[in-house]
């Protein structure tokens, strides 16, 4: 398998790990390349805990990926990215790729995350929604379907992250229509602008998941629909660049996919799984 990680952060949002950190910890795990998708920055309503970029922080993170780019050139490919969310401001600098991705909707005027913590996801969803669940992840998913539009994404983050605390279905039946129609309308429009959906296996480093998103019936929708993926970790730490990338690859073959797309100098091309 190719071994390449494109959703990675570090210090310079809520990552544990330096730039060269991850960089060190990539070559430990035999990566072939590595790509840096550190947070865009988020008005401070929709950041509280201030787990995005600051503005002036940005210029120190790209040079410090440049910099990594020049230092282990022949050791390491080494890409630079963003995670844009849909609630930040386009960037005015140029990017090897941006992750498109949504963390939560407003409601009353308010922010709601939806994977800041359990006990958040349900207080928010009590006070907001009256307890409805499904009501909530509706309300994502109409976001999640103008991720692209809004952020000009190459590959979709997380699709289904709203499910990040549900395991097990705690919270909600992932068999209802209210969900599976919502989540399958949102992939109908971004199967429509080409995108890359991401495999993701950082909620299950962070032992939040037993599974990658997006969950199997999506990823089958998206093969289905000749859809193209990567596999990714969204690690937060130098020791899970490639966490699970084994279990994700077999996920997505038994989903139907036999390749997966992976980045190089002359943009996105697609490997064997």
């Amino acid at each position: 398998m190719y071994l390449q990680n494109l959703h990675t952060h570090t210090v310079f949002g809520d990552g544990k790990d330096t730039v060269e950190g991850m960089v060190q910890g990539a070559l430990r795990s035999g990566c072939v390349s590595l790509g840096f998708s550190e947070h865009s920055h988020l008005p401070a309503a929709a950041d509280p805990d201030g787990y995005t970029m600051r503005p002036e922080e940005t210029p120190v993170y790209r040079d410090e990926v440049l910099q990594m780019q020049e230092k282990y050139a022949g050791k390491l490919e080494i890409f630079l990215g963003l995670e844009q969310d849909i609630d930040s401001i386009l960037p005015q600098n140029s990017y090897d790729y941006l992750i498109g991705s949504v963390h939560g909707v407003w409601k009353d005027g308010i922010y709601l995350p939806v994977d800041e913590s359990r006990d958040v996801f349900a207080g928010v969803t009590e006070e907001h929604y009256n307890g409805d669940f499904l009501a909530f992840a509706q309300d994502y998913y109409r976001r999640e379907a103008e991720v692209c539009g809004r952020t000009k994404c190459q590959i979709a983050g997380h699709f289904d992250l709203v499910t990040k605390f549900n395991e097990g279905g705690c919270f909600f039946d992932e068999s209802d229509a209210r969900y599976r129609n919502a989540a399958l309308e949102a992939l109908e429009v971004l199967l429509q602008q080409d995108l890359i959906f991401e495999v993701n296996t950082g909620a299950m480093s962070r032992g939040y998941r037993t599974v990658p998103y997006p969950a199997p019936m999506f990823l089958k929708f998206i093969c289905e629909k000749n859809g193209r993926i990567c596999i990714t970790s969204d690690s937060h730490s130098a020791d899970t660049i490639i966490h699970a990338f084994d279990q994700a690859r077999e996920l997505a073959r038994s989903c139907g996919f036999r390749e997966t797309a992976v980045l190089t100098k002359t943009g996105f091309q697609m490997q064997a799984l």
